[in-house]
């Protein structure tokens, strides 16, 4: 055995702890993603070889190991305003009418990322204010989530370099929202922006309840990476949090027939929105 390979019998059983510890579903075909995000934590943590990383991270007496594991495993691409429709049906549909009911709003951006979707809907609810400037009166809160906790250490620090502002954000909305850096290659979120963001951590393979009853929540890009079952569970999970007519958006690739009867689709512009039944 070689550093930097598993064999069939340790991937599988890396697949089924990751599986049971996060949702995480790999397939057959994913070994080399074990590897390439892995190995980098073979000297971190002093480990004679990837096979003894992953022995080591399945018998659960490491937590910074889990962590670490974990953070490595979960995928996080994002990008600002991604696929456009769900902004424009937050603006153009739902704030209008939440706007109205004289009540706090509250919204769950989960798997957040390092922050650039739930950082997007307040961005939106800025931009809202800007033209109805007595809109939200009684307060607008957005919950973002995420399982790892090294993006969730990078989203409340709101810094971004030009890549990533780069990747769905107008040159508008970055010189009005952000804050260029001294050294110039990355800017900072404006106070404003971010004071209607609060991050915490969620793993929504597990049990997760609230007080709280979200008017409208974001899960998004991140169902595709679980069995159906988890699938139906979270979402499960997700209408009992929903306020009565409360709204889900979920990935532009991702459907829900036949995993959830909770929802009506409802269409709007060039996309799909969810609404919870009655």
């Amino acid at each position: 055995m070689t550093s930097n390979t598993l064999d069939a019998h340790e991937y599988s059983l890396f697949c089924r702890y990751l599986e049971n510890r996060c949702g995480i579903v790999l397939g057959d075909n994913k070994q080399y993603l074990v590897n390439s995000r892995l190995l980098p934590l073979v000297a971190k943590f002093k480990q004679k070889s990837l096979s003894e990383l992953i022995k080591r991270t399945i018998a659960n007496h490491d937590v910074a190991l889990i962590n670490a594991v974990i953070n490595a495993m979960t995928t996080n691409e994002t990008l600002w305003f991604r696929d456009g429709y769900p902004f424009e049906t937050l603006q153009n549909t739902l704030f209008p009418s939440l706007s109205k009911t004289g009540k706090p709003i509250k919204i769950w951006s989960a798997a957040c990322s390092s922050g650039q979707e739930a950082y997007s809907i307040a961005m939106a609810v800025r931009e809202y204010q800007a033209r109805y400037p007595n809109a939200f009166s009684a307060g607008i809160d957005i919950v973002a989530t995420d399982i790892s906790s090294d993006m969730l250490t990078l989203a409340k620090a709101a810094q971004y370099d030009n890549l990533s502002l780069s990747r769905g954000l107008s040159d508008e909305r970055r010189g009005r929202f952000f804050d260029a850096c001294v050294s110039g290659n990355s800017s900072v979120l404006k106070q404003s922006v971010r004071s209607l963001v609060t991050f915490r951590p969620i793993n929504l393979q597990t049990p997760f309840s609230s007080v709280t009853r979200y008017d409208i929540v974001f899960c998004r890009n991140v169902l595709i990476y679980f069995s159906a079952n988890a699938k139906a569970s979270i979402l499960q999970k997700i209408a009992a949090c929903l306020q009565p007519q409360g709204v889900l958006f979920v990935g532009a690739s991702e459907s829900m027939s036949g995993i959830s009867t909770d929802f009506v689709m409802n269409r709007s512009g060039s996309g799909l929105y969810y609404v919870k039944k009655s």
